[in-house]
């Protein structure tokens, strides 16, 4: 090639790059890292504000505009401290480090509750990634003895752990499918201790809720309410969602997220042919929206003009990191994978990531609690926050070891 004819193609080739109109998108990494960043500051500020509420920990932004915390006896009490572990397990700092303690202590009390069955979420998730990374025997101690507090709420008649305690009248065993999360717990208890009970009683509630809590297009209801008598369902709703036939966006994070951590678990195959179902159903869902964050019930009325709920994505996308590490399906894997990360790109953007310092010092904004009773809607949420950390916490580990 001579060199006129050279300096005519690297000409053409340099205007067809200037000319492209796609934006350069911001390397994955590099959100990753970004997202992490302003989570520990976010983090760090909240722990600040509250180190001298003694027994507080952070929960949503209240109707007044203003910081509402919980004590040790709410469901989501776990999530900070564990979202503060997480964080210090990416970025090793000893104020990292002495602020997870101190509020990890805070929700030692939940070890002997036996009136709820969150203490997967209140104990796993704080005094849990705590022990993965100190090994502190006490950690250990704590959570072998709410492991057996949780275990008195599994009935042998129906084969699973009861959820709710309330509205007796119209349920006789309610169980719902976020109890699917608190099952992790159990599997931890079994290795810890050698007692294959607790496992045992995962498996079954697994089973139960695999058979029971689907539709024929994998998505799920929120509740199933069985008869104790016979074990068999006699009501299926779902309470949180937008009507009993609707597609309750977190609900289906919570099937999704569930049981692929019970294959992980297990290894049995149908756990990870289900974890494949739902995902399926939720990436492929005709109301997705385009960021990828879904509305607060996949059937709301009035869509598109509802409230998005980000921990359903946060939950979501750390669910689809680890289901495309555990799926030999190559194809499938990276779907799931390049899903995960779009959710990621989204909740790192502007459009949900608060600037620092506000947003009361969560990091997520737009997530939905309970619309229906219209509880935390459109505001941040501890477990938003917690799970978007470790979704990021995981991609970041498979970047780093490519």
């Amino acid at each position: 090639m001579n060199k006129l004819l050279t300096f005519g193609v690297l000409a053409c080739a340099a205007l067809a790059v200037s000319c492209d109109p796609r934006p350069v998108r911001e390397p994955i990494a590099d959100v990753v890292d970004r997202g992490l960043s302003v989570a520990a500051q976010q983090a760090v500020l909240m722990a600040r504000e509250l180190e001298n509420q003694e027994g507080r920990l952070p929960k949503c932004i209240n109707k007044q505009g203003t910081l509402e915390t919980s004590d040790y006896s709410w469901w989501c009490s776990g999530f900070f401290p564990g979202e503060l572990w997480y964080l210090y397990e990416a970025n090793p700092t000893d104020e990292l480090k002495n602020y997870a303690r101190m509020f990890t202590a805070r929700v030692e009390d939940a070890k002997n509750i036996t009136y709820s069955h969150d203490l997967g979420f209140m104990l796993n998730c704080s005094f849990g990634n705590g022990y993965r990374l100190t090994g502190d025997s006490i950690y250990r101690d704590i959570m072998l003895t709410g492991a057996n507090s949780l275990a008195t709420r599994f009935d042998q008649r129906v084969g699973a752990i009861r959820s709710w305690d309330f509205n007796r009248k119209v349920w006789q065993y309610p169980v719902i499918i976020d109890n699917m999360m608190n099952l992790e717990f159990m599997c931890w208890a079994a290795d810890a201790s050698g007692d294959d009970r607790f496992r045992d009683i995962a498996v079954s509630h697994a089973d139960k809720t695999l058979n029971n809590h689907f539709r024929d297009d994998y998505s799920c209801y929120h509740v199933v309410s069985y008869d104790t008598i016979t074990g068999n369902p006699h009501i299926r709703q779902t309470h949180q969602g937008a009507a009993d036939s609707s597609a309750w966006a977190r609900g289906q994070a919570w099937a999704l997220y569930g049981f692929t951590m019970m294959y992980r678990e297990t290894e049995k195959p149908e756990y990870l042919a289900q974890a494949k179902h739902v995902a399926d159903y939720i990436m492929n869902h005709p109301a997705m929206p385009a960021d990828k964050v879904p509305y607060w019930d996949f059937d709301a009325p009035g869509i598109p003009d509802v409230p998005r709920d980000a921990s359903a994505a946060a939950i979501m996308a750390s669910a689809l990191i680890e289901l495309s590490q555990l799926d030999s399906d190559k194809q499938d894997a990276k779907t799931y994978r390049d899903f995960a990360e779009e959710q990621i790109r989204s909740l790192t953007s502007p459009d949900y990531l608060a600037p620092v310092g506000e947003n009361c010092n969560f990091a997520l904004m737009h997530s939905t609690g309970n619309f229906p009773s219209d509880s935390e809607v459109d505001v941040p949420l501890s477990y938003a926050d917690y799970y978007y950390v470790e979704a990021l916490l995981r991609l970041k580990k498979l970047i780093d070891a490519e």
